[in-house]
């Protein structure tokens, strides 16, 4: 959808220059998550991990599209999380980046004036603004991209609410890049009195601040920053604001060269006022005393170059309600910094800059296309997510966190570009990151779950990253790297090759590498041996062309030299069973659990992967590979049921010490066969009573059955205590196995596993906006702001009709002694 700026200008002006207009962003939406402003929680989760990132429960949604840099504000009303460097994530309140609120009513001899943030800075800085916005004084809620502040204190006569997001919109290719945050102030006078509103952002000059890898802004530049007041004619108002700027150089920007703005739009009744530069360091009078008197500033254009310090500047948005009076009144935070750096050195373009350019000298047009727009882009997120959030078949708290997880596609360090001096036809390289604390851009075995969200709202970039992969099968990286794994098993450095001819690539590379270049970054394992990222590639390929229409045959015929290597590939690891067997080592996505010989979760991928591609030869004609692969698959399911079925689940493998273990995912063939209606991969009472198995004691038995499904349980119900995944639950997988109880018509067991999901992020242990990839029966986490739980939307994904697979007659029986467990 490409949203057109003309076409939504006269709706613009009316919303926020017209005195009486109500407009549909005043309510939020009941399915938004929501808490009380600045409320702290009693015993949250923390890291179990030593070096994991733990920053604490006071997230909130961030503002920022795909690939152009991230941030975000807390809901105690700090701005403190920034991802504006690709795949680097710091952590530090910038308290001159700041949200303040002034009120009067008429006849009142002073008026009301606070910082809107629950706390205050712990340095001294800007001592003379009143900090300290009441705790419980309003609500958070959240319905990402959408955040609102809702502000409710008996100070303030007009209730405020502050509705923020950026425009990620679905089938947006454009938009949804950009790097701009709106601030849409609704105000509403319920008195009896005119009251005088003004609100005041503030921020700080951080150009400079974001080239390094690491985590705070130690060391952050500030030489050579400077400030601007910019006035500008725009339509029937006008535009003013402050362009943060640095000295550079050069022309052509390096990575960290590039603009912050701040502004908001003058009209009629909406006053803008402006000091363009004071030290964010210093007591703050030279803002705070004029703010605080009346709700405007100096309108100071005083500009200087930094010498070291570091420098703020502050616009105020002032405007009088009459009794009864709503207004909506659009602030914009913007940034330009369009030149990513990886760590040897290969440098890109973001995607936005295709549409502003690559000077870095444009976040005032980008601002201005907010202001412009921030109307019609709210009402198109509101348009797509009402089917959603108002469809009552559905749990409340599941239809808001459908959203709220969708987060991570944008704020988990995602990249969108294209490398300097390329063919700018060429389609832009995409990745999501696994998460900050494992670094790995577009990691197969994991975005197997993460990416469905991304196909379901963005199929186009979700295509272009199989087809980034299904680019490196064929080739081979020689060099070597440490199997870390491997060496700690031995005592001794054990070496292997970067990536082997015929596999498809744990990731596409690091940020700190030659990422898209250099894919199978080395570490932890030997993923060249891994048993499910072929499977898993294959089976990308097919949902992808299934659930996009089943008419992409392109698509399907540029992948298929691809899949059919991956399989060949697969094949060496058959020992003649039909059933590619694990090597004794964690060679696959759970990478600490070993697996030995035939196995229920890569047998079952195996299985699913091999109907996909007979499926696509059927739909290329290839006759012959349909026989073929038909033929394996049959020989395969014998393997897999008569080696795993124990007459209630299928066994974990069927040589390691963890062999009669219950693997929560061990059906995750079959929920993709369910998805893209490849048919029963086993008979179908088995996948009932394993589902059932399954929920029954990795779900139910696992903290009172309030923490979603473990990854596995032993054979009597116990907690498997002497490896460190078996008992960890895994969000994203959880959600595939809800998925698939979905599927069989199991709703009540599936939304009850969503739902332990959701009661130890959102209610006990403070993970919204940095969900883990793992937690214990503790609840403390491991991985924050990890990318697989955006599988939440598998439980979106309809079930296509089932294919006729034609299963063995004759499977093991059912024993009377396991089939009573």
């Amino acid at each position: 959808m490409k949203l057109k700026c003309r076409l939504y200008l006269s709706t613009f002006i009316l919303l926020i220059a017209g005195p009486s207009i109500v407009s549909a962003g005043d309510t939020i939406p009941t399915a938004a998550w929501r808490r009380p402003l600045g409320l702290p929680l009693h015993k949250p989760g923390v890291t179990r991990v030593p070096g994991n990132i733990d920053d604490g429960y006071w997230q909130g949604a961030p503002v920022g599209g795909f690939g152009s840099g991230t941030f975000s504000r807390t809901y105690r009303g700090d701005f403190a999380r920034w991802h504006i460097k690709a795949g680097v994530h710091k952590y530090a309140p910038v308290y001159a980046n700041q949200f303040a609120m002034f009120q009067q009513s008429v006849g009142e001899a002073q008026g009301t004036a606070r910082v809107l943030m629950t706390d205050h800075p712990t340095d001294g800085a800007l001592a003379s603004w009143q900090w300290d916005y009441p705790v419980g004084a309003g609500e958070y809620a959240a319905l990402y991209p959408k955040s609102w502040y809702d502000y409710r204190w008996d100070k303030f006569p007009a209730h405020v609410v502050l509705e923020q997001f950026s425009p990620v919109l679905p089938n947006n290719y454009r938009e949804s890049s950009y790097p701009v945050a709106v601030y849409r102030w609704h105000a509403e006078n319920p008195t009896k009195h005119a009251i005088t509103v003004s609100v005041l952002l503030s921020w700080t000059n951080m150009v400079g601040w974001f080239r390094t890898f690491t985590r705070d802004f130690q060391g952050a530049p500030n030489q050579g920053n400077h400030n601007q007041f910019v006035s500008e004619k725009v339509d029937s108002g006008t535009m003013k604001g402050l362009v943060f700027d640095r000295n550079q150089a050069n022309a052509v920007p390096r990575e960290a060269d590039g603009q912050f703005v701040i502004t908001a739009l003058e009209l009629p009744g909406v006053e803008v006022s402006y000091h363009a530069s004071f030290p964010a360091e210093g007591d703050g009078k030279a803002v705070w005393s004029r703010f605080a008197k009346d709700g405007s500033l100096a309108n100071s254009d005083v500009s200087w170059v930094s010498n070291g310090e570091k420098l703020a500047g502050a616009i105020a948005v002032r405007f009088t309600l009459q009794p009864g009076e709503k207004k909506v009144i659009p602030m914009v935070i913007a940034w330009d910094f369009p030149v990513i750096e990886f760590g040897e050195g290969r440098q890109w373009n973001r995607r936005y800059t295709d549409f502003y350019g690559t000077s870095g000298s444009n976040a005032w047009a980008i601002a201005r296309d907010g202001l412009r727009n921030a109307t019609a882009w709210s009402d198109a997120i509101d348009a797509w997510q009402t089917p959603y959030v108002n469809d009552e078949s559905k749990p409340l708290w599941y239809r808001g966190m459908l959203f709220n997880e969708l987060y991570t596609l944008t704020d988990g360090g995602s990249f969108w570009g294209r490398p300097i001096g390329s063919n700018s036809k060429a389609a832009p390289s995409f990745a999501l990151l696994e998460c900050f604390d494992y670094a790995y851009y577009g990691t197969l075995d994991v975005r197997f779950y993460a990416s469905l969200p991304l196909l379901k709202f963005w199929p186009d970039i979700d295509k272009q990253v199989l087809r980034e992969f299904a680019d490196t099968v064929p080739r081979e990286w020689p060099e070597k790297g440490q199997w870390v794994w491997k060496s700690q098993q031995t005592g001794n450095i054990t070496l292997h090759m970067r990536k082997k001819k015929g596999a498809v690539p744990h990731d596409l590379g690091v940020p700190e590498g030659d990422p898209f270049i250099a894919v199978n970054e080395p570490g932890w394992q030997d993923t060249n041996d891994w048993k499910d990222l072929n499977t898993k590639f294959v089976l990308m390929v097919y949902r992808d062309y299934v659930l996009t229409g089943s008419d992409d045959t392109a698509f399907l015929r540029q992948m298929w030299p691809a899949v059919h290597d991956a399989i060949a590939y697969l094949q060496q690891f058959d020992h003649g069973s039909g059933v590619p067997e694990n090597g004794g080592y964690p060679d696959q996505t759970y990478d600490s659990w070993v697996v030995r010989g035939v196995s229920a979760y890569c047998g079952g991928l195996w299985l699913s992967a091999l109907r996909a591609t007979e499926e696509m030869a059927r739909a290329l004609g290839e006759s012959d590979a349909v026989a073929k692969f038909h033929q394996l698959f049959l020989k395969a399911q014998r393997t897999y049921i008569d080696k795993l079925w124990n007459g209630a689940y299928f066994r974990y493998d069927t040589d390691s010490e963890y062999r009669d273990s219950i693997q929560a995912d061990q059906l995750a063939g079959q929920w993709y066969a369910n998805m893209t209606g490849l048919g029963d991969l086993v008979p179908r009472e088995m996948q009932l009573s394993a589902a059932r198995k399954i929920f029954d004691f990795n779900v139910l038995k696992f903290g009172d059955g309030n923490m979603g499904a473990a990854n596995g349980m032993a054979a009597d119900g116990s907690i498997i205590r002497d490896n460190e995944q078996a008992p960890e639950v895994w969000v994203g997988t959880s959600f595939g196995f809800g998925a698939l109880l979905l599927s069989e018509g199991m709703r009540e067991e599936g939304y009850r596993t969503a739902w332990g999901l959701y009661h130890v992020i959102y209610e006990s242990k403070g993970y919204w906006f940095r969900t883990p990839e793992a937690w214990d029966v503790s609840g403390n986490f491991r991985a924050s702001m990890y990318m697989r739980p955006a599988a939440i939307w598998a439980m979106e994904m309809i079930p296509q009709p089932r294919a006729d697979t034609r299963p063995p007659t004759t499977t093991a029986p059912l024993k009377p002694d396991q089939a009573s467990k």
